[in-house]
């Protein structure tokens, strides 16, 4: 894999997430109005595409509503602003076993097969969706994110059929394994886009070194991005474009402009836009990031 530095960087804007963030922040957007109306913020301060989650308007919860994903897009596309949409397809994987009995399932189980995780994909058609390619321990506790062999092949099938991009989540090297195997078996079509997620415990740590191998190790002509969570985010745009990848940034991964001071997606995305600029890089247009991962809507 070619690691030299990327001058024509995507970047990408993860707006709120499904993380307990939304009682540590008043910027993270709840509503699909807010949700929409930082997407828009995040395509004017120079965002290529934004990633979507939705959450229930009256709790804050991370949520699956269709009808809450088409009120979010139909309100981006209402203001004309020109970005490329990547909703999440990641939820319905959470499974939390039971401490005494793991037979038991515990409360904030979500836990579906991979086409029930695409029921908005296949009625948006998004120009991206996410793909979840492993399971993992997610955190401390008993959460497991859940994303086996055959729910995966299934809904790559499925999202291939669709003509939807499908960005490949990977948080651990056996993940990037499995999703090699599957653009092998003709699964994933080209250009294969990989985003190597950093820093979430207990997956791939945010360390460079790491990050560094698992370039390495991604096929020929991948396209790829990856970010850190935290104090790491910014760090992380710098080390993915000098290894020739794309970056990612937002809300969902770090509440934070500056050691307290809270910021909102619009700010991160200025500040992403800066550290792009100053390396001689350019941030790609949403019209660019379409024609590089050949998009349905460039087709």
């Amino acid at each position: 894999m070619n690691e030299t530095m990327n001058t024509d960087v995507i970047l990408t804007a993860a707006l709120t997430g499904a993380g307990d963030t939304v009682r540590k922040s008043e910027h993270v957007p709840v509503t699909p109005k807010q949700i929409a109306e930082s997407a828009v913020a995040a395509a004017e301060a120079g965002a290529s595409a934004v990633h979507i989650h939705v959450r229930d308007p009256e709790t804050g919860a991370p949520s699956r509503d269709n009808a809450l994903y088409r009120e979010v897009v139909e309100r981006i596309k209402e203001t004309g602003v020109d970005i490329v949409i990547n909703l999440t397809a990641g939820m319905g994987g959470d499974l939390v076993i039971g401490q005494d009995d793991p037979l038991a399932f515990g409360e904030g189980t979500d836990l579906v097969n991979g086409l029930d995780r695409l029921p908005h994909v296949e009625e948006l058609l998004p120009d991206i969706c996410t793909l979840d390619c492993g399971s993992l321990n997610f955190g401390d506790g008993s959460l497991v994110y859940v994303s086996t062999p055959d729910m995966l092949r299934a809904g790559a099938k499925r999202i291939q059929e669709l003509g939807v991009r499908p960005e490949l989540e990977i948080f651990d090297t056996g993940q990037l394994w499995f999703a090699k195997q599957m653009y092998a078996e003709g699964l994933i079509d080209d250009p294969a886009l990989f985003q190597l997620c950093t820093g979430i415990p207990y997956g791939a740590p945010a360390d460079p070194g790491v990050l560094q191998s698992m370039v390495r190790l991604l096929p020929e002509g991948a396209q790829w991005a990856s970010f850190a969570i935290g104090r790491m985010q910014m760090p992380w745009v710098a080390q993915s474009i000098l290894l020739g990848g794309h970056a990612r940034v937002g809300l969902e991964d770090n509440l934070y402009l500056s050691r307290g001071v809270k910021a909102t997606n619009a700010q991160l995305v200025e500040k992403a836009v800066g550290i792009i600029e100053s390396l001689g890089a350019r941030v790609a247009t949403p019209e660019e990031t379409r024609a590089k991962l050949k998009l349905r809507s460039a087709r």
